[in-house]
């Protein structure tokens, strides 16, 4: 990993770190309507998936797979059962390649539709934050 790796401040203001996995810095999308978390590798300048290597990009796809175990659990803590994991690499707004997992109910404001762009995030009161993000260290330990 790039020894000058940084997160790009949107994350810093939007998320809560929740663990590092071997490529990735994984955080807790901070709007509690939703289990999310975003998967951010850990190497310089990177935007687009295309510019790991073909190691990196395996690892990659084995950390969404395990960060779908943790929005479950999270979504579990929080009494919000996941009826669907949606995965996205947009970067439209925050081009340093990021990768988000999220929960999706039936039920949920946004459902069926994307949840970008529907409304303003309801954050996390700094009580209820414990609860995720442990549940989310657990499940991401295997």
């Amino acid at each position: 990993m790039a020894e000058d790796f940084s997160l790009d401040p949107a994350f810093v203001a939007t998320s809560h770190e929740v663990a590092d996995l071997p490529l990735c810095e994984v955080r807790l999308q901070d709007d509690a309507r939703y289990p999310w978390l975003v998967l951010i590798p850990r190497q310089l300048g990177l935007r687009e998936i295309e510019e790991l290597d073909v190691g990196h990009r395996i690892q990659l796809m084995e950390e969404i797979v395990l960060a779908g175990t943790a929005v479950r659990a999270i979504g579990a803590t929080l009494g919000l059962t996941v009826d669907k994991l949606n995965v996205g690499a947009l970067g439209n707004v925050t081009a340093q390649l990021h990768i988000h997992v999220i929960g999706r109910r039936r039920d949920d404001p946004a459902w069926p539709g994307p949840v970008w762009g529907h409304s303003p995030a309801a954050p996390y009161s700094t009580g209820a934050l414990a609860a995720p993000i442990e549940a989310a260290r657990k499940a991401l330990k295997g």
